[in-house]
């Protein structure tokens, strides 16, 4: 790769990261929330390098690369003097010795270094094109967040140990994030879940024989350590896989709330299809 095809392919990859850190959110798809800033860092960065690259070099056009001749080297038939003539015993005139004149040509022999290895050092390596593909694709089309496949095959996430719970509203359904609900089944000896009505969102999961599952994918840096949290979903039809939905319902009882032995379950009064959030893999309450 040339050094001025570098350069554009470093403006390339700037201006997309810049795409989906700066003028987007869309780079929550990939990273945790406080990490976006510095994604639009290293855009800049790029661009930068990108843009100073090319003032310097410029942007490189295809050319025709013109032949060049190679040099005359090689030394005058023996007995002439280059004018056609010669003495009878093939010496030159002048020298009596019979050694003949070496050509006066300017040419430098010496091999070129960068040859003898077979590496040109004037160019980059050709294994820098695979960033192009990403390039453009943040470009032109930025890649979905991880759905359900991810969640079909990963292991269900640890909750973390609660200290203590806030008391629930005393009346009305309860806007709970899926961690807090998960926590409160398992966790809360009170029981204050029994027959109170919820309200969750997140993406469906398609499971065996019709089976579903509502569920979120959290992550602690990056898309590539995420974890899920799934209830199982009972009392409607599943909808298509990666569908956003929000629900209402309640707790399914099967095993004994404040123990682990209580389903992660919902029986679901109502289903409404909502957008994917701007931050998929931030787990809030519906309505926060």
């Amino acid at each position: 790769m040339r050094p001025g095809l570098q350069n554009v392919l470093l403006l390339l990859l700037g201006a997309g990261v810049l795409r989906i850190s700066l003028f987007s959110d869309i780079c929550l798809r990939y990273v945790k929330e406080g990490l976006q800033p510095y994604v639009v860092v290293a855009g800049l960065m790029l661009t930068a390098l990108g843009a100073l690259g090319v003032a310097r070099d410029g942007i490189p056009f295809p050319t025709r690369r013109q032949p060049v001749a190679s040099p005359d080297v090689h030394p005058h038939p023996a007995g002439h003097d280059g004018s056609g003539h010669g003495d009878a015993s093939g010496a030159e005139p002048g020298h009596g010795n019979g050694h003949r004149h070496a050509p006066e040509h300017d040419v430098d022999l010496a091999p070129d270094p960068a040859s003898e290895h077979g590496h040109d050092h004037s160019r980059g390596p050709r294994v820098a094109w695979l960033l192009l593909p990403p390039a453009l694709a943040l470009l032109l089309f930025a890649p979905p967040a991880l759905g359900s496949y991810t969640a079909a095959r990963d292991s269900p996430q640890l909750v973390v140990d609660y200290d203590s719970f806030t008391p629930l509203p005393a009346s009305g359904p309860v806007p709970l994030s899926m961690t807090e609900y998960v926590a409160r089944l398992q966790q809360e000896e009170s029981g204050s879940l029994k027959g109170r009505t919820v309200v969750l969102q997140g993406f469906v999961t398609p499971g065996k024989g019709g089976t579903w599952k509502l569920t979120r994918l959290v992550v602690s840096c990056c898309a590539a350590d995420s974890q899920s949290l799934s209830v199982a979903a009972h009392g409607r039809q599943a909808p298509p896989a990666d569908t956003w939905v929000r629900v209402t319902g309640t707790w399914r009882p099967e095993g004994t709330l404040g123990t682990t032995s209580a389903a992660i379950a919902l029986d679901i009064a109502t289903l409404e299809r909502i957008p994917e959030p701007a931050n998929p893999y931030l787990d809030r309450a519906p309505g926060r």
